[in-house]
C-alpha cells in the first residue's frame, strides 16, 4: 500500500501534441526518454508518434492508459497513450487542413479530463492558429479556447523562464483593440488572479507585482497618452488600499526589463502581448514557459510554435516541452487544487 507522500507523488499529466505536422509529436517523444516522477499520458494519434518515433531515431513504448487504474511512472522511452485519430496521415511539415479537427478534439478531450479530476494537469504542444481558422473554427488560441471551454470570464496568460516571469493583461487580440480591452475591471482581475495563483502555485506569499506602463514613457505625465492617469494609476492605488497588493507601477516598458527591478520582481505585468513577451522569449527562448492562471485546473505549455521546418528531423530541441512537464508537476504539487473566485 502506497502512503501518503506515494499517492502525492503518483499523478498523471495530459499532454496534447498540438499541430501533428510541427515538432509537437518530436519533442513528446524526445521528452519521453526521461524519467518522470508522475504518469504522462498523451492524448494523440498512437500511428502519429509511432511513425515519428522512426522518423528521428528514437525508442518510443506506448502503453494503454486504464483510468481506473492507480497511476504510475512510465519508464524512460515509454509514455501512456490516450487515443484520438487523425483524419488523415500527417507528413512532418505539410500542414493538412482535414486535421485542424483533430487538434482539437484533443484539446476537448483533455480539458474534459482536467475539469473532473482525472488528470493533475494539462501541458499542451505547439498549434498552427492559421490552419485551424482556415478550417472555419474560430481559434484565437489556446488560453482563449480553454478559457471558453472552462466557463471562465477571465484568464490570465503568464510566461516564465529561469530568469523572470512577464503576465498579460490582454492576450490575442490586435493592437487597435488593446487601449479598449484596459479598463478598472479588466486590470483588477488580472492582477487578482496573477496575486493568488502566485500565492497557491508557486509558494510566492506577498508577491511583487510590477507594472508596465501602455503609452511610452507611461504617457509622459498625459502628453503621451492618458490611459495611465484615468485608468491604470487611479486602479493600482486601489488595489494597493483595499487588497494590500505589493504593486510598483506604472513603469515604462522600455527601462521595466532592467536589472534593478528585474531582481525584486516576482512578475513583470505587460499590458499587451508584443509588450512583454519579446523580452521574455529573447532572454531564454528554448526554457520558457507559458502558464494559463485562472482555470480550473492547472495548465502549461511550450512558449514557441511549431516549426514547421524542423519536423521530423532531429534537430527540435524538447527543452521548452521539458520545462512546461517539470512547472506543471511542481504547481500541481504545491497545492490543493480550487479555483480562484474574483
Amino acid at each position: 500500500m502506497k502512503n501518503t507522500k506515494d499517492i502525492q507523488k503518483y499523478k498523471r499529466i495530459i499532454i496534447t501534441a498540438g499541430e501533428p505536422a510541427g515538432i509537437g509529436p518530436d519533442i513528446l517523444i524526445m521528452s519521453a526518454q526521461k524519467k518522470w516522477p508522475v504518469e504522462l499520458v498523451i492524448c494523440a494519434d498512437p500511428n502519429l508518434l509511432l511513425d515519428r518515433a522512426k522518423i528521428i531515431n528514437l525508442p518510443l513504448k506506448l502503453r494503454s492508459y486504464y483510468p481506473k487504474k492507480n497511476p504510475f511512472p512510465c519508464k524512460p522511452g515509454e509514455i501512456s497513450i490516450l487515443p484520438s485519430l487523425l483524419s488523415q496521415n500527417s507528413i512532418p511539415g505539410q500542414l493538412n487542413i482535414k486535421n485542424s479537427r483533430y487538434v482539437i478534439n484533443t484539446l476537448t478531450r483533455a480539458t474534459h479530463g482536467c475539469i473532473t479530476g482525472e488528470f493533475a494537469a494539462l501541458v499542451t504542444g505547439p498549434v498552427h492558429k492559421a490552419i485551424i481558422n482556415k478550417y472555419n473554427i474560430f481559434f484565437q488560441g489556446h488560453t482563449e479556447f480553454l478559457s471558453k471551454i472552462s466557463n471562465c470570464s477571465k484568464t490570465v496568460m503568464m510566461l516564465s523562464n529561469n530568469k523572470f516571469r512577464v503576465a498579460l493583461v490582454t492576450t490575442h487580440i490586435p493592437i487597435a483593440s488593446i487601449t479598449k480591452s484596459i479598463n478598472h475591471k479588466t486590470l483588477s482581475e488580472t492582477i487578482h488572479i496573477l496575486s493568488e495563483s502566485l500565492k497557491k502555485y508557486f509558494g510566492i506569499l506577498r508577491p511583487k507585482i510590477y507594472v508596465c506602463g501602455l503609452n511610452p514613457h507611461s504617457g509622459e505625465s498625459g502628453y503621451l497618452g492618458r490611459e495611465e492617469i484615468e485608468i491604470i494609476i487611479p486602479t493600482l492605488n486601489i488595489l494597493r488600499k483595499n487588497k494590500n497588493y505589493q504593486i510598483l507601477g506604472p513603469i515604462p516598458a522600455d527601462t521595466i526589463f532592467q536589472p534593478k527591478y528585474l531582481k525584486h520582481a516576482d512578475v513583470i505585468l505587460a499590458m499587451y502581448h508584443d509588450q512583454g513577451l519579446p523580452v521574455l522569449k529573447y532572454s531564454g527562448f528554448n526554457t520558457s514557459v507559458n502558464i494559463t492562471l485562472g482555470l480550473p485546473f492547472i495548465r502549461t505549455s511550450v512558449a514557441h510554435g511549431t516549426a514547421l521546418e524542423l519536423s521530423g528531423s532531429g534537430k527540435a530541441l524538447p527543452n521548452s516541452m521539458i520545462t512546461a512537464i517539470n512547472v506543471a508537476i511542481n504547481m500541481s504539487n504545491n497545492c490543493m487544487y480550487e479555483k480562484i473566485i474574483l
